[in-house]
C-alpha cells in the first residue's frame, strides 16, 4: 500500500473515531439519555474534563482530515512538492493527535477506576466506588450504592470502555500515520500520476 492510500485509510478511521468520542462524551453528560442531572455537582469531574470531546474527538479530527488530504492530490501544490508538504503537515497534526488520544485515555482510564457519581442511600452526591476495596467493574452488587440516575453504573461504564477503546485505537492510527507520513516526506508516494486517487 502506497503512503498516499495507507493517509487516506488511516485519515477516514480517525475521522469516524473521532466522532464517536464526541458523541460518546455527549452522552456522558446526560445520565440515562436525561437532562435532569446534568450540572456540575451531580457529574463526575472526569465527565466535565471532556476527553472524548476534546482530547479524542477534536484534536484527533484534525489529523484525520490532515491524513486524507496528504493522501489525496492537488489541494496543496502540485506533483510530489506539493504532496511532501501535505504529509509532512500530517506528520505534525498525528503527533497533536497523539497527544489528544493519550488524553483521553488517561481521563477515561481513571473514570472507569473510579466510577460514576450519584445519590447515595443517605442523600448525597458522591463517588462510591472510589472508598471501595474491591473493583466495582466486576462486582454489580455494589451497583446498588447508586439510587439515581438510573442506570447510571452501566451508563458510566458503558461510555468510559467506548471512549477507553476508542483512544487506544486513535493512539495506534495517529502513531501509523506519523511513520506513514515521514516516509512520505523522505521518499514521496508510491503512485503514478495516472493512479486514481
Amino acid at each position: 500500500m502506497c503512503t498516499g492510500q495507507c493517509a487516506r485509510f488511516v485519515g477516514l478511521s480517525l475521522i469516524t473515531l473521532s466522532l464517536v468520542c464526541i458523541v460518546a462524551n455527549a452522552l456522558l453528560l446526560v445520565p440515562n439519555g436525561e437532562t435532569t442531572w446534568t450540572n456540575t455537582d451531580k457529574l463526575s469531574l472526569q465527565v466535565w474534563l471532556m476527553a472524548g470531546f476534546f482530547g479524542g474527538g477534536l484534536m484527533v479530527l484534525c489529523p484525520g482530515i490532515a491524513a486524507v488530504r496528504a493522501g489525496g492530490k492537488g489541494c496543496c501544490g502540485a506533483g510530489c512538492c506539493g504532496n511532501r508538504c501535505r504529509m509532512l503537515r500530517s506528520v505534525f497534526c498525528s503527533a497533536l493527535g497523539m497527544i489528544g488520544a493519550i488524553y483521553c485515555l488517561s481521563v477515561s482510564g481513571t473514570g472507569l477506576r473510579d466510577g460514576p457519581k450519584c445519590l447515595l442511600k443517605d442523600g448525597s452526591w458522591d463517588t462510591p466506588f472510589k472508598k471501595t476495596e474491591e473493583s466495582y467493574l466486576f462486582n454489580r452488587t455494589l451497583w446498588d450504592l447508586c439510587q439515581e440516575p438510573p442506570n447510571v453504573v452501566t451508563w458510566h461504564v458503558t461510555l468510559f470502555s467506548l471512549l477507553l477503546a476508542a483512544s487506544c485505537l486513535e493512539l495506534v492510527l495517529c502513531g501509523v500515520q506519523v511513520v506513514n507520513a515521514a516516509v512520505g516526506v523522505l521518499c514521496g508516494d508510491c503512485r503514478k500520476k495516472g493512479t486514481p486517487e
